[in-house]
């Protein structure tokens, strides 16, 4: 159950070595001790990585197996969360970037991206959404990016993913609102973390830290949406006005 100030006592990272869902747990745990469920692929590299994370900031580790483009799997995985203990909060916070120029001229590439990034996203977030439901509490997080909330020919494959993703949480929340479960979608720019480490850091950049703090504070005063960071917000105003021949233009 989350506590009365905001803190959840069992916490579950879909995309368990995601900088960004461990920022939000670690941040977290700042405030009190929680049990996180990390759900990921066995063979990543990083997984013990972020286990030691998690238990050097004073939270309760269990690991499970799972694989975004596995859908089948999925109920089970859910299911398994749940028969370590009643899930207060569930950070859905897998997908792939992938190379932009690839993934329009390669089928196999786009089609595995759309998989991992919209179709496994769809498919977690209505389990989910039916266990919080039945049990008449409990918080998602979903990370989004601001590139789905503009699609630009710079990424417009990944960007119509997460495009789809966006519109399928927010809905999600409206949808669960009057049964008790909330979601918070969080739209970042570029994030400094392991996703990125081999491109160059974009204007407005900001670690998976910054990102962290700015969802614990959002959750904890009821927000639906957020971009990090917020100046974030002005950006997407002016690329929502600009013409079609300007926008085809942008670098970004």
């Amino acid at each position: 159950m989350i506590d009365a100030t905001g803190n959840p006592r069992t916490i579950l990272l879909l995309g368990g070595t995601s900088d960004i869902g461990l920022a939000i747990a670690i941040e977290h745990l700042k405030t009190r001790p929680a049990t996180v469920i990390l759900a990921a692929r066995p063979d990543s590299e990083r997984l013990n990585q972020a286990t030691a994370a998690v238990r050097a900031a004073g939270g309760e580790v269990h690991v499970l197996e799972f694989d975004a483009a596995d859908t089948a799997s999925h109920a089970a995985v859910i299911d398994a969360a749940w028969d370590i203990a009643d899930v207060d909060l569930a950070i859905v916070a897998f997908g792939v970037l992938g190379d932009a120029e690839q993934l329009w001229q390669d089928q196999t590439a786009a089609v595995q991206a759309a998989q991992v990034n919209y179709t496994g996203a769809v498919s977690v977030g209505v389990l989910l959404g039916q266990k919080m439901k039945a049990q008449g509490y409990g918080q998602i997080v979903a990370i989004s990016s601001v590139a789905g909330e503009v699609v630009r020919r710079s990424n417009f494959v990944y960007g119509s993913t997460k495009a789809g993703f966006d519109g399928f949480y927010r809905l999600l929340g409206q949808a669960l609102e009057p049964f008790g479960p909330k979601v918070l979608v969080v739209r970042p720019g570029f994030v400094k973390s392991h996703l990125t480490r081999d491109m160059a850091a974009a204007p407005l950049a900001v670690t998976p830290q910054q990102v962290g703090a700015a969802v614990v504070a959002a959750l904890r005063q009821g927000r639906t949406v957020i971009r990090v960071p917020a100046a974030f917000g002005l950006v997407m105003l002016a690329f929502k006005h600009l013409p079609g021949p300007v926008m085809k233009r942008l670098p970004v």
